[in-house]
């Protein structure tokens, strides 16, 4: 393993990204010899981080139990295999659960020092990964490997099935260059020759093409690697037959899309990314996925209604992957200044909580890309998926380009920094340019302006001494005072915020599906979606406003009812002050007529509450 034995001088040296490259990366693409470069630096970087965790760990010798789980026999294994097949542990080293266990692994030695148990099933996993390696060279070995529940565990090979065992246990392995022999509590468990062939005891590492006969290449599915959720560890979970078939088709569908509407990023993606972990499928149009800038190339997805949704996962998750690895390379925050207590967090306009400056960042990144796709895609002729198309650009340029102008000019951005965010602003600039249909562009900036306004309304409080002020002079009934439009609020992050998605997502319902299951909200086919979600999207604002006014006079709501309301009134002149007032500061509206009811058994009219905050002079309605 090269890092052990390097020079001085050759451990000084450092990666860097060429010119060429970086201006591809910054301009939110890169083409493959970039993706190439930022592999070579993850590299080197996952054999520094494999050296350091074997300085600091080797003192550790056993796992539970005394059983003995090396890590110094595994790393003397894979020295082995590396002398005699390299490309063989470079792909067991470079597979994204790899990645993850070696830093989480650091991570536990630093927290969890005392507790051996734990350190030792972490440290453990080194051994799974030397015996695949060899098992894949056809080296002759013996090792002790940890078991996770009934499995033992061969990244990128598969996994063995015992018949039983007990739970954290480790057992001995033996490789004689064709077959593997288990040592079993109930009896041997033998394993090949043939590491694709699926048996009663092995469950073999499946792959997905990405082009019809794999021309394209392939990813692997990962369904066994112990950490690959990017999280906790978790047992193998093996897809039937049809799960992975279905999954193929998608991909391939995915693919096509990619191929034809964004070729040169296509082939990047295809050197760069690796596996595709499969996830549960999910309620339509709200996909699940995720990536970590410790695993490139690793990316989780739960199964897509089609391969267009698949596509634009695909492309959101590798923007992510690429700025991971490239600030790995070169950094482009500096860091925070701990001594100020909470960290600075912001909106992001496709997240329900907020984020900090890194996570904004990255979330700019990702949904840059996405923005791009979907420019691409608006040629498709397929009228329905056009539209679709032109809604998604329209939502998330906006989106990207209002949280550029929030954070590029920070002060913790690097030269780095500055240059890839006043590039991806430039872009944006030409994007924002372009022409999109009417009703499009109307769902989109109204989804957008429902996001913004019940993310304030859940996680913005106002000065409570303010508050007071404000119920005192609407009691008396004089004007509202100005130092509530201009106060400040606090951001406190509500754990309740959920759903604040629900316009965009009735939105692509109604421009895919007019006459759909979304328009009954018993039906569920929209989670956080009630009666006034589904009449906003379909166009009644005044029996949506009627349905509010009346649930806000009988009692408090949910937080979001007030930004609901601003939406309600949104298109009604008489009413333009209130509503620009409620999709602006609904936390303010709630607030102050949460006291009157509270404190003073007060229910004030909302629209006239809302229209008084916002500074127009309106005639009080009766309360009580």
């Amino acid at each position: 393993m090269r890092p052990a034995d390097s020079t001085p001088a050759e451990r000084a040296a450092f990666h860097s990204i060429s010119e060429h490259g970086l201006r591809g990366l910054l301009r939110g693409g890169g083409d493959g010899d970039a993706i190439d470069e930022l592999l070579s630096a993850e590299h080197s970087r996952r054999l520094l981080l494999l050296r350091a965790l074997l300085d600091r760990g080797g003192a550790r010798t056993h796992g539970p139990e005394d059983t003995p789980l090396s890590l110094h026999a595994a790393w003397e294994l894979l020295e082995r295999v590396q002398a005699v097949a390299p490309d063989v542990v470079d792909r067991v080293l470079m597979a994204p659960g790899t990645g993850t266990w070696v830093s989480s692994s650091l991570r536990r030695l630093k927290r969890d020092a005392d507790d051996e148990v734990r350190v030792g099933e972490t440290l453990g996993h080194l051994s799974s990964l030397a015996a695949a390696a060899a098992a894949a060279a056809g080296i002759a070995f013996t090792l002790w490997v940890p078991v996770i529940e009934r499995f033992v565990v061969l990244p990128s090979l598969g996994c063995a099935i015992l018949p039983a065992c007990q739970a954290s246990a480790a057992l001995r392995v033996t490789g004689d260059g064709v077959r593997l022999r288990i040592a079993g509590p109930d009896g041997d468990v033998v394993v090949g020759p043939g590491w694709e062939s699926r048996t009663p005891n092995w469950l073999p590492t499946r792959t997905l093409a990405l082009g019809p006969g794999g021309a394209g290449g392939s990813l692997t599915l990962e369904e066994h690697d112990p950490f690959r959720s990017f999280a906790t560890v978790v047992a193998p979970r093996s897809l039937s037959q049809q799960e992975a078939e279905t999954w193929q088709r998608v991909l391939r569908e995915a693919w096509d899309v990619l191929l034809r509407d964004e070729p040169a990023e296509t082939e990047a993606m295809r050197r760069g990314l690796l596996s595709l972990t499969p996830a549960p499928k999910g309620e339509r149009f709200r996909p699940y996925s995720s990536s970590s800038t410790e695993a490139f190339g690793g990316i989780n997805a739960s199964l897509p209604d089609d391969g267009l949704e698949l596509a634009a996962t695909l492309v959101h998750e590798f923007q992510h992957i690429k700025l991971g690895a490239l600030m790995h390379v070169r950094p482009v925050l500096r860091p925070p200044d701990r001594s100020v207590g909470r960290p600075e967090l912001f909106h992001a306009p496709w997240r329900d909580d907020p984020r900090p400056l890194e996570g904004l960042v990255q979330g700019v990144y990702a949904f840059f890309g996405v923005t791009r796709f979907w420019h691409a895609h608006r040629r498709d002729p397929d009228t329905a998926r056009a539209s679709l198309a032109h809604f998604e650009f329209a939502l998330w340029r906006d989106a990207v380009s209002s949280t550029l102008d929030t954070v590029r000019g920070h002060d913790r951005l690097t030269s780095l920094g500055h240059r890839l965010l006043g590039s991806l602003t430039r872009v944006c600039a030409e994007w924002l340019a372009e022409a999109v249909p009417h009703e499009e562009l109307r769902l989109a900036r109204e989804a957008a302006d429902s996001h913004r306004a019940r993310w304030r309304e859940h996680h913005l409080r106002p000065a409570p001494d303010m508050v007071d002020l404000a119920v005192r002079a609407w009691r008396r009934g004089e004007a509202c005072p100005p130092s509530v439009r201009v106060t400040p609020s606090t951001l406190r992050p509500d754990a309740e915020a959920c759903y604040l998605d629900t316009a965009a997502v009735l939105a692509r319902h109604r421009l895919t599906d007019p006459d759909g299951s979304w328009r009954d909200p018993e039906a569920g086919a929209v989670r956080g979606a009630d009666a006034v979600d589904v009449l906003l999207t379909a166009g009644d604002r005044s029996a949506a406003r009627r349905m509010l006014t009346d649930r806000l006079v009988e009692g408090d709501l949910p937080a979001g009812s007030w930004a609901l309301l601003g939406r309600a009134m949104a298109l009604d002149p008489s009413r333009k002050a209130a509503s620009r007032f409620l999709l602006h500061s609904p936390h303010w509206a709630r607030a102050v007529w949460n006291t009157l009811a509270a404190q003073h058994k007060e229910r004030p009219d909302p629209v006239a509450l809302a229209a008084w905050l916002g500074g127009t002079p309106a005639e009080r309605l009766p309360t009580g």
